[in-house]
């Protein structure tokens, strides 16, 4: 008897360092309050204070999907030696004394704000913007943009971003980086492979009517 209640405790107890274990793994809720204090400190002079960036340059934030947000802010932070994923010398910086739990929480605070929407501004690249969001280049191997960022832009939970509303100037940027392999934190590759095989002309079409969708 005693030697079945000694099996009995060990695996009690066993059982309770695996959750114990398990619930160290699972992070930590976001708290968006806490999230807006840390945009307020750090993001709001280039982003603004709802991640309404008035700044071309600069992305909006607002209404981007957390996991997202989270995964670019991680990104932009050199760890352990190695250099960031994404590297930027003002986001890197920025990044660089950020927690994952204070990433977390930025990220659900601007996830939960309302975007604005922006304008296309070039009728003349229009056509060329709709027709390669909407349909791609079968003869250059380009798919459509609305394939994985949805037809109004939306994008898709985890996996693609919003674009709807994005300034024109900073959507071409990044389009450019990827094209030129400066920028290489995306998942096997694929904006790189699309973007390369892009001209100057059609990135800026799409860049403007992505800024143009709602």
């Amino acid at each position: 008897m005693k030697r079945a209640l000694a099996i009995l405790g060990i695996a009690i107890c066993a059982v309770a360092a695996r959750a114990a274990a398990a619930a160290e793994e699972q992070p930590a809720k976001a708290d968006a309050a806490k999230g807006q204090k840390i945009v307020a400190q750090v993001c709001a002079a280039c982003h603004g204070a709802d991640g309404n960036s008035t700044i071309p340059a600069n992305p909006k934030l607002a209404g981007q999907f957390p996991e997202y947000l989270q995964k670019q802010l991680h990104d932009f932070k050199a760890t352990g030696g190695k250099k960031a994923e994404r590297e930027n010398p003002v986001m890197g910086g920025m990044a660089a004394n950020l927690s994952a739990s204070d990433m977390g929480d930025v990220a659900a605070y601007l996830g939960a704000q309302q975007p604005k929407p922006g304008a296309a501004r070039n009728k003349d690249t229009v056509e060329l913007g709709r027709k390669l969001w909407r349909g791609g280049d079968a003869s250059k191997g380009l798919p459509a943009c609305a394939s994985c960022h949805g037809a109004s832009g939306a994008g898709l939970p985890v996996q693609y971003p919003r674009l709807a509303g994005q300034h024109a100037e900073y959507l071409e940027a990044q389009l450019n980086a990827f094209a030129a392999g400066t920028r290489a934190n995306d998942a096997n590759k694929a904006m790189r492979t699309i973007a390369v095989k892009m001209s100057g002309a059609e990135i800026r079409a799409v860049a403007d009517y992505a800024a143009g969708l709602r």
